[in-house]
């Protein structure tokens, strides 16, 4: 049992009464040397919201009968949500006169003054704000003589923040700025702050993506010290480390990826072995080797949590020099790696694996359109570029159906959701958005990284180490008869809703295969399941109907993967001791709390920034014509779809032949004259009569 878990028990203890974090320390004979590792652990309890602090700096725990901890979901008319870590719990309500000076995206605490009844939910009052969620804010700044005021991006904050003249750094009307709050909202007083930078007018090259960047403090730079360390890295394999590796240069490893690809992380290679098995390799760069625990380029990457792509850039993890330089796979070059060497039978499963610590030279750099024209048109442009490994990638094929159908059999769900590819010219507009589908080199990588996944959880789940999994809970009964209802409309039906199986979603995606709701079921399938998170606890991964999941094969990108190479690692040269697996157990619920959360914040930004390009985009479109189907039902109208992936919104407003209004019993929208219906997934023609950049809406009106 962890120090944390035992604080808890402690204090869950009825003769507990609240003690000074002294009076704790001197309980659990806590040395002068873990003081602070233990103070550290006492305040992100308190962070949480599972313990508190009283005024005369005692602590307990919260008591969860009229105490909620949380974070605000703001509403720019004022009022608030308090967002509980315990899913059971439904959102507290907060009036706008009971936010006392809180905030969207505060971590708070807040004391229950409404109990639910019937259909109307919990309400509450902040009382303690444990940590503030936007210290800097992104906004459009509008002068005013004396004083300046900035209007968020987010209107969840729900505040103009007041600027006074002295601190506006000579800022202009319709400029986009970053501001620090300055003096946090009090009742009848809005905030004020200062301008700490101006990014530009929004239709200035990059000011847009930027403004993103900023509200989601993705940090662009590295500070000095990181990028002087990383400049003293050696761009070549040191001879003494080469020498005791495992040395699989002999293989014929290759990389795919994209055209564009510059962090490689993953490298493959394949045999066939007498007996009729499978031999895949599946070789991870060792950036472990490079990157050392609570250093300074460790410090750094848990910080950032995972690289973010954004169109036209990449928000790297690590510095060029490891991420493109010698961490990545190049080819022709000795790069170090963790290599899992799996045998798998004629049906896919893996009857004997490896890890090693290797040294690889991969022997080509291969693109995933010329794989994809080679192994599914026989192009001849590509055969000659693929020349020296055509027959591996045959075999590669072969390999990847057979991996396909045994998860298929187990009840793996494969969403086929076509990538929305957005071309911008030298000036950063868009000039042209398509769908592109998965091909068959994509559906390769994706096939041996989840095989590779697999495995090294499992392993590392049997020899009960302290580890990282990537785990996705069973949705909720709710959330499944939602969704059952929605399909009901198209004429397809769940079994056993209340325990659903995966299988069951899977054959459902197999039946609307190909059919124009395809997009459309995939896509309210998706948002009846829960997220998939990074945990220290095992758990199954129910998307993939996966009994242990973990995720390693991408360690340049993500924090998670470069941990457990660090465990596995310490595994393979035997210095997993007990004091080494209780300092784990301390740090990797932390880790996986905060690349969870760094993780959900990269896929906001990323989808922001498709969001408003997608605007940008429509905003030379405003009065053209284009088919679509309907994609989803609200209470003020209906979006449409096109092919393009763009979706825009139908008003109530904007239907003048009759008055519409959505029943949601049987979930279409009919008008009351005409009884005219619209349900999910009708085609319709649509006219597009405005496209905002700032709110990323887009509106349609119907043909």
């Amino acid at each position: 049992m962890s120090i944390r878990e035992i604080i808890i028990e402690f204090m869950e203890e009825k003769k507990y009464s609240p003690m000074l974090k002294e009076e704790l320390a001197v309980h659990f004979d806590i040395g002068r040397r873990e003081l602070e590792d233990f103070y550290n652990i006492l305040q992100g309890l308190e962070k949480e919201g599972i313990i508190i602090k009283a005024k005369n700096e005692r602590y307990g725990l919260i008591d969860n009968d009229y105490l909620v901890a949380g974070i605000l979901e703001g509403h720019e008319r004022g009022f608030g949500f308090v967002v509980s870590k315990d899913k059971t719990r439904q959102d507290i309500f907060i009036p706008a006169e009971n936010m006392n000076g809180a905030m969207h995206g505060d971590r708070v605490i807040a004391n229950l003054t409404k109990r639910q009844e019937g259909q109307r939910r919990e309400e509450g009052e902040i009382i303690r704000i444990l940590e503030r969620g936007n210290k800097t804010i992104v906004g459009t700044f509008e002068d005013n003589r004396n004083f300046g005021f900035v209007v968020p991006d987010d209107r969840k904050i729900g505040y103009d923040i007041y600027i006074p003249k002295a601190k506006t750094m000579k800022a202009k009307t319709s400029q986009k700025v970053v501001i620090e709050i300055t003096q946090w909202p009090e009742p009848r007083r809005n905030p004020e702050g200062k301008v700490i930078e101006v990014l530009g007018y929004l239709d200035e090259k990059g000011t847009d993506i930027l403004s993103i960047i900023r509200h989601f403090n993705l940090p662009e730079e590295f500070p000095n010290r990181v990028q002087e360390i990383a400049e003293r890295i050696p761009q070549e394999v040191e001879r003494d480390e080469a020498s005791r590796r495992v040395d699989l240069r002999h293989l014929n490893t290759f990389t795919i990826d994209g055209i564009d690809a510059k962090d490689i992380d993953d490298a493959v290679s394949i045999e066939k072995k007498d007996n009729g098995n499978y031999y895949l390799g599946v070789h991870i760069a060792d950036v472990a080797h490079y990157v050392k625990e609570r250093a300074v380029l460790d410090k750094e990457a848990f910080q950032r949590g995972n690289s973010v792509y954004l169109i036209d850039r990449v928000i790297p993890m690590l510095p060029k020099e490891l991420s493109n330089g010698i961490c990545s796979l190049n080819p022709n070059v000795d790069r170090l790696t963790l290599s899992v060497m799996m045998e798998i039978d004629k049906k896919g499963k893996v009857v004997d694996h490896e890890i090693v610590e290797g040294l690889i030279n991969s022997k080509q750099r291969l693109v995933y359109d010329d794989v994809s024209d080679f192994l599914e048109n026989d192009d001849e442009e590509a055969k000659k570029k693929l020349v020296n490994v055509a027959d591996d990638l045959k075999l590669m094929e072969e390999l990847c159906h057979i991996l396909y159908e045994k998860r298929e059999r187990r009840g793996s769900i494969d969403f086929e959701f076509p990538e929305t590819k957005i071309i911008l010219d030298e000036k950063g507009a868009p000039v042209e958005i398509k769908k592109e589908d998965r091909r068959i080199a994509n559906r390769l990588i994706e096939e041996f990284m989840l095989v590779c996944n697999e495995t090294v959880a499992e392993r590392f789940f049997w020899s009960q180490t302290p580890f990282l999994y990537r785990t996705h809970e069973e949705p909720s009964p709710e959330k499944i008869a939602t969704f059952s209802k929605l399909i009901h409309n198209f004429g397809y039906t769940l079994k056993g809703q209340n325990e659903i199986h995966p299988k069951e979603l899977q054959l459902l995606t197999r039946e609307v295969k190909g059919k124009k709701e395809e997009t459309l079921i995939n896509t309210l399938m998706l948002r009846s399941l829960k997220k998939a998170v990074y945990s220290s606890e095992p758990g199954i991964h129910f998307g993939l109907a996966a009994q242990y999941y973990s995720h390693f094969t991408a360690p340049i990108r993500r924090y998670p993967d470069l941990v457990i190479h660090r465990i596995i690692k310490s595994y393979l040269h035997g210095k997993l001791n007990h004091q080494v697996q209780q300092k784990l157990e301390v740090t990797l619920p932390e880790i996986a709390d905060h690349t969870s959360m760094t993780e959900r914040r990269a896929e906001e930004a990323e989808r922001e920034v498709e969001d408003m390009k997608k605007a940008q985009y429509m905003t030379r479109h405003i009065g053209e014509e284009f088919e679509g189907i309907v994609s989803s039902l609200t209470s003020f109208g209906m979006f449409v779809q096109l092919e393009n992936t763009i979706e825009g919104l139908v008003h109530f407003n904007n239907m003048l032949d009759d008055y519409y209004h959505f029943d949601e019993e049987k979930y279409y929208i009919i008008g009351e004259k005409t009884n005219r219906i619209y349900r999910l997934g009708d085609i319709v023609k649509i006219r597009v009569i405005d496209a905002n950049v700032m709110t990323r809406n887009i509106d349609f009106e119907l043909i």
